[in-house]
């Protein structure tokens, strides 16, 4: 496994100047590119975990214009800070994010520390996020190896082990900390991250014409791009059918919060049971929950996919009386603009989301 290493590192050291030079002539212009600033970096690789570039852009130039800096995350009430992430996902990423910049408020002068070792020691920070810190905003010489890396390298190197396995994933790391540029590390990180974006994709075929280091890589010389990189198969998800209420009271919309722990912990939700309710068992369940339906619409099937769990939904659009707000329901009644800018309810029922948004006037 050594001689492998040295091998791989050896072959790889050609490959630093010249994709170091491409990246400089041709990455994409993004907005927390180019700012040597450590916060941007951090909150764009958290972002990025799980979504596309494009869809994140929006998303970060909101997020820094209401959190521009560490104080301000640290600060931010948890529903500011739920509806500023709502539609990316993952919210335990932000929640950490937030955990993260009180410890650094409080340890660190609300500056990211410049070392690699004490970012790796805040909650929610990884090898790969703590290397993109170090490396592009404090030019620290550590690898940063995310999927795209992984893929990139084990085309360059031709190396079939399981990329999915944590030996290869630290091999890897091992190999580019070996030869990683002293002067512009962070440019190198980025360079191979960009390379597997827009060059080496994992989606559709590999633009190897387009590659400048094709002439290095084993897997193009060997006709075998398309056979790397190797992963072990994923489990197969959880499918779990669910009834989604859109329960109405005029111009407002029934909500609710789920619980502080599990899947989608803490965040709001339209009402929603286990199982597809025919429509005689939705109006007993709405009428167990102390309201009166005066209507109900049978709305259009949909279905959400989570990395180990998909939902398989139908749902039901249903005007019930007017309501006594003492009632003690275990509800919201939101009017429409007040669940937009207020309460975070995430993309899981963004089929259903929108009839809280139309006038529906049945």
């Amino acid at each position: 496994m050594k001689n492998d290493q040295i091998k791989d590192r050896s072959m790889l050291n050609e490959i630093v100047q010249p994709l170091t030079d491409w990246y400089r002539q041709n990455k994409r212009i993004l907005p927390w590119r180019d700012q040597n600033n450590a916060y941007y970096t951090w909150v764009s690789e958290i972002m990025l975990q799980q979504t596309r570039v494009e869809a994140v852009k929006p998303y970060f130039q909101r997020f820094i214009g209401e959190l521009p800096d560490v104080q301000a995350l640290a600060e931010c009430p948890e529903e500011k800070l739920m509806k500023l992430w709502e539609g990316l996902g993952y919210y335990n990423r932000v929640r950490n994010m937030q955990t993260a910049a009180r410890t650094v408020v409080c340890e660190y002068e609300g500056v990211l520390p410049a070392s690699y070792e004490e970012l790796l020691s805040l909650k929610g920070i990884g090898n790969y996020t703590a290397g993109a810190i170090a490396s592009i905003a404090y030019q620290i010489p550590v690898p940063a190896v995310d999927g795209n890396v992984l893929r990139v390298i084990s085309r360059i190197t031709e190396d079939r082990q399981d990329i999915m396995k944590q030996s290869v994933h630290r091999q890897i790391e091992e190999n580019l900390l070996g030869i990683m540029p002293k002067e512009t590390p962070g440019d190198f990180n980025q360079a191979l991250m960009e390379l597997g974006a827009v060059v080496c994709v994992p989606n559709g075929s590999a633009r190897c014409e387009a590659c400048p280091v094709s002439e290095y890589c084993l897997a193009y010389r060997h006709g075998t791009v398309e056979e790397l990189p190797v992963k072990a198969p994923k489990k197969e998800r959880i499918l779990q059918n669910r009834t989604v209420l859109v329960i109405q009271d005029g111009e407002k919309t029934a909500i609710q919060k789920r619980p502080e722990k599990g899947l989608l912990a803490g965040l709001y939700e339209l009402p929603n049971l286990l199982g597809h309710l025919t429509r005689e068992e939705v109006l007993d369940k709405v009428k167990n929950m102390q309201l009166e339906p005066l209507y109900i619409e049978k709305l259009p099937d949909a279905k959400h996919i989570f990395s180990h769990i998909e939902w398989r939904m139908t749902g039901y659009l249903i005007r019930v009386a007017a309501l006594d707000t003492d009632g003690g329901l275990p509800f919201i009644f939101a009017e429409k603009k007040q669940s937009e800018k207020q309460y975070a309810i995430p993309s899981a029922f963004r089929a259903y989301v929108k009839y809280m948004k139309e006038e529906s006037g049945k």
